[in-house]
């Protein structure tokens, strides 16, 4: 799953990055412990892409309100087709969350919870699947959306058996509908080689806990 996630690229170079137009109204960056309801920057495809904010946790058309029924901040891949609270979404309204790492955790003897950051092992930016919609009850509105998870490759299963599906630049066109149909094949586990990871601060534990530090590397 993801449960947390990093973002330290600027805005404006992640609209550079996915030829995206920027909204006004995107979430302040560097953050370092992205929560579930925080709002994300999101790129949505079409004949002009756009970067825009939404908020993490996908609320589907028949909630009356947000915590009408469980927070859904994933998508299973191999379920997203056939949920009713997905199946739309995973045909008409795919998008990308752009990121700079996750963390995931695991538990030691003492059942005490040690989390670890995940990122790119040559750096740089993570491009997760993910689907939105369009919540609307009465006057209230908002664009929310989920990240789409897989089965963890066999590296990322020693920390846990989930992991997000992050697409590759030659992926984008597809996953975004611009360039047909079969993003379907996209949502597959990515390449052992393709993530670091590395045990960090319990700090960030705690959705209160914010900077740079908390990605920094600890010993085991």
């Amino acid at each position: 799953m993801c449960g947390r996630f990093v973002i330290t690229e600027a805005a404006d170079e992640m609209a550079r990055l996915f030829e995206a137009i920027p909204a006004n109204d995107l979430p302040q960056v560097p953050n370092h412990n992205v929560c579930p309801t925080n709002q994300i920057l999101v790129v949505l495809g079409g004949e002009g892409r756009r970067l825009t904010s939404m908020r993490w946790g996908f609320i589907p058309h028949w909630y009356k309100s947000p915590g009408d029924g469980p927070l859904l901040i994933n998508a299973r891949a191999e379920t997203i087709a056939e949920k009713p609270a997905f199946r739309s979404a995973a045909r008409e309204r795919r998008c990308i969350v752009p990121a700079t790492g996750f963390y995931e955790w695991t538990k030691d003897a003492d059942n005490k919870r040690l989390p670890w950051y995940i990122r790119p092992s040559g750096g740089g930016p993570i491009a997760f699947a993910a689907i939105w919609q369009e919540w609307r009850h009465g006057d209230d509105l908002m664009n929310t959306c989920a990240i789409v998870t897989t089965s963890a490759n066999a590296a990322m299963a020693k920390i846990h058996h989930r992991m997000p599906v992050c697409l590759s630049p030659e992926d984008w066109p597809l996953w975004l509908g611009e360039a047909g149909k079969g993003a379907a094949m996209l949502m597959r586990p990515a390449p052992e080689s393709y993530l670091d990871f590395w045990r960090v601060d319990p700090r960030v534990n705690s959705n209160r806990a914010s900077g740079c530090d908390l990605i920094e590397p600890i010993s085991a």
